[in-house]
């Protein structure tokens, strides 16, 4: 009898597991994490650049040097108190300033819930096309105006000035790796002009996450 229990008990447990890991989907598990908060630091040596692939500094303190680890993003070093972007390797950019939340919404028509998050999460990129919520209750999008601005890499890097409250979105592309593309949006939620800038970034897809 306590054979029975125990083996009914085994089965419900690999149920249960089995269901938890289809509920999260496939490469969901131990995946990182796509999106989070950062603040980057014009003074610091260290977190003046964002990692998107994992939201740690862009630099990294090695054998009594300041070397570059992962810098998708840079606040402030290459222009004054602006964003720039594709500032490592062959790394090529493009960082588009889409305007605040209500500007969006005004502009593309969609109704905001409290908080004015919908617009901003919706954004996404498919097929070549970079698109923005149409209609919040059946999830419809359009396509952004600047989405043909987004695939033009006009040069290496591309800069943009810092704006409290507005969203940004984000292209890199690698002229050594033209397998790699990466598409990262973010959203302003604090500036110190010349000191800092807190984004809540989120990467939207990219070529590496595809695979875990």
């Amino acid at each position: 009898m306590k054979l029975v229990l125990n083996l009914v008990f085994f089965v419900a447990l690999s149920v249960v597991t089995n269901e938890f890991a289809a509920a999260q989907g496939p490469g969901q598990r131990n995946a990182p994490a796509t999106t989070d908060l950062a603040t980057l630091f014009a003074r610091d040596p260290l977190t003046q650049s964002l990692c998107f692939k994992d939201g740690g500094p862009g630099g990294v303190f090695q054998n009594g040097q300041t070397r570059n680890r992962c810098s998708d993003l840079n606040f402030n070093s290459y222009s004054a108190d602006a964003f720039k972007v594709g500032v490592e390797g062959g790394r090529e950019g493009v960082i588009l300033d889409l305007g605040t939340p209500e500007e969006l919404m005004k502009k593309y028509g969609y109704t905001e819930t409290v908080g004015q998050g919908q617009g901003f999460a919706s954004i996404d990129v498919k097929n070549g096309k970079a698109l923005i919520l149409k209609d919040y209750r059946t999830g419809k999008l359009q396509d952004l105006s600047e989405s043909a601005a987004l695939f033009h890499v006009a040069d290496k890097t591309s800069s943009a000035a810092v704006r409290l409250g507005h969203v940004y979105l984000v292209r890199i592309t690698d002229k050594n790796d033209k397998g790699f593309e990466m598409f990262a949006k973010f959203l302003v939620v604090a500036h110190v002009p010349n000191e800092s800038a807190t984004i809540r970034w989120q990467v939207i897809a990219d070529n590496e996450s595809a695979k875990l």
